[in-house]
């Protein structure tokens, strides 16, 4: 082999080497999320599998264009991997190839929902999705009174619909109301922050009286699905859009389905496949698309199923256990992997605790629940249990950690109480700032202590070898 010119050794060196601050921040998110316990619901932890193939040659390679089609030359084993891709894709949510195809090339969730408002619109066509502030998207049509927030609001015409006020779920027939009005091209279901599952028959209907078409954007429950523990929505869709790092438990990229079949489909699979490229995009990501493949395979095992089961149950153990509590739960529960906790009747908002949670290791996120003013003043946190139960936890533990928010939430209460204010910078100086007579600070960390230990039971996926504390982590221990 031929000797290698200085200019290239850079090239054959590994990433602790060439560039040791890049390494030390990997060091250091890997021992927070040892550390900690990851409780947003749409995040989870791949398996080392995933990341291999996320993390290979494969980024070399440019290939616009599709299987058998492409702008370079030099794609024979790409297009084998993307075709590969696809038919795991199908086999993963027992979709018939005749019926139903699949485009994997999206950079994300949001892209791949933008290139399917692409496909089945054009500019200024109507739209209706789950408002944002009831457990919606971004990229299902929200705007504010004051901004049209995304993409989807800015080149659409956009009508949120809402949840009942009393039940807190969908509220289908004023859906079919609001839609004789708005009169929408195309009807959006799913969710970001819903806890409960769909009614897509009573969807399909309301799209049917006005010749709309039905998408259903499964991000976060897609890994749920595909294990067939939720409601199908292919049965009843002409377009399901998902993310594959969500409960799919998958590198970060997105896929489009779409239906083959029947006279209105007819063109959709190249509407779709145009709209992803060139319309909306460039070259794949061929290294990410070989991680999809490889997390499609493994949704497709029999450990799936059991996989979704273990989520859903953790979810309602978790939700049972703050009910035990006294807390108000959206819907009172959940039926998916997601717990939407209202904190309004404690006078809390979601960006203390998230900050709480964030001083004790415990990963959540501040959302609205329904009646928010402002979605952007959020009354609640979101919780999930994917990435609890990707760590092995069963019920018993999840119960763990219900104690853990529960205390979180009661510390909460203290330090409000302490910080004499309810600006979020009072709260987070006495949560972090020892000060005589005021005992805050000392219980912070005393519970991030339990934290630490409780997590550092568990494996972290993909990760090889001992875990050892990092340089640039201080700890109180």
């Amino acid at each position: 082999m031929a000797s290698v010119p200085d200019f290239n050794k850079v090239l054959y060196a590994p990433l602790s080497e060439v560039d040791p601050e890049v390494q030390n921040i990997i060091d250091k998110e890997t021992w927070r999320q040892y550390s900690g316990l990851e409780l947003i619901a749409s995040e989870n932890l791949t398996s080392r599998a995933t990341m291999e193939a996320n993390g290979s040659i494969l980024t070399n390679k440019y290939s616009e264009g599709l299987p058998n089609a492409r702008y370079y030359g030099g794609n024979e084993w790409i297009d084998e991997l993307e075709i590969l891709c696809r038919k795991r894709a199908l086999e993963a949510f027992h979709l018939d190839p005749a019926k139903w195809g699949v485009n994997v090339q999206p950079y994300s969730g949001s892209t791949a929902n933008f290139a399917a408002l692409t496909a089945l619109l054009q500019p200024q066509d109507r739209l209706m999705g789950l408002g944002l502030p009831d457990g919606g998207h971004l990229t299902h049509g929200y705007y504010t009174a004051k901004k049209k927030m995304t993409a989807s609001s800015i080149y659409f015409q956009s009508l949120p619909y809402g949840l009942d006020p009393q039940t807190q779920l969908i509220d289908y027939e004023a859906l079919a109301r609001q839609a004789r009005i708005f009169k929408p091209r195309l009807v959006i279901c799913g969710a970001s922050a819903y806890p409960r599952d769909w009614d897509y028959a009573s969807l399909r209907k309301t799209a049917d009286e006005h010749g709309a078409y039905l998408m259903a954007d499964i991000a976060h429950t897609s890994g749920l699905v595909a294990a067939q523990e939720l409601a199908d929505p292919f049965q009843y869709c002409d377009v399901v859009t998902t993310t594959t790092h969500k409960t799919l438990r998958g590198p970060r990229a997105g896929l489009i389905f779409f239906r083959k079949d029947g006279d209105n489909h007819k063109d959709l699979e190249k509407r779709v496949n145009d709209a992803v490229f060139p319309a909306c995009q460039g070259g794949p990501h061929n290294n990410t698309i070989a991680g999809i493949a490889t997390s499609l395979l493994q949704a497709s095992q029999p450990s799936w199923k059991a996989y979704a089961k273990q989520v859903v149950k953790n979810a309602q153990a978790l939700a049972a256990e703050l009910v035990k509590n006294g807390y108000k739960l959206q819907t009172g529960g959940t039926d998916n992997h997601l717990v939407l906790w209202d904190l309004r009747p404690l006078g809390l908002t979601g960006s203390k605790v998230e900050k709480v949670g964030d001083l004790l290791g415990i990963t959540i996120n501040k959302n609205a629940v329904s009646g928010d003013a402002s979605a952007q003043v959020p009354g609640g946190i979101r919780l999930g249990t994917s990435a609890l139960t990707s760590r092995n936890m069963l019920e018993d533990d999840v119960r763990v950690v219900a104690d853990f928010l529960h205390r979180s939430v009661q510390l909460s209460l203290l330090l409000q109480k302490e910080a004499g204010s309810k600006l979020l910078k009072d709260f987070v100086r006495v949560a972090t700032t020892e000060t005589e007579g005021k005992v805050g600070a000392q219980k912070v960390r005393d519970l991030r202590r339990e934290v630490r230990e409780f997590a550092r039971r568990w494996p972290v996926p993909g990760v090889v070898g001992e875990i050892k504390r990092p340089a640039g982590i201080e700890e109180d221990d």
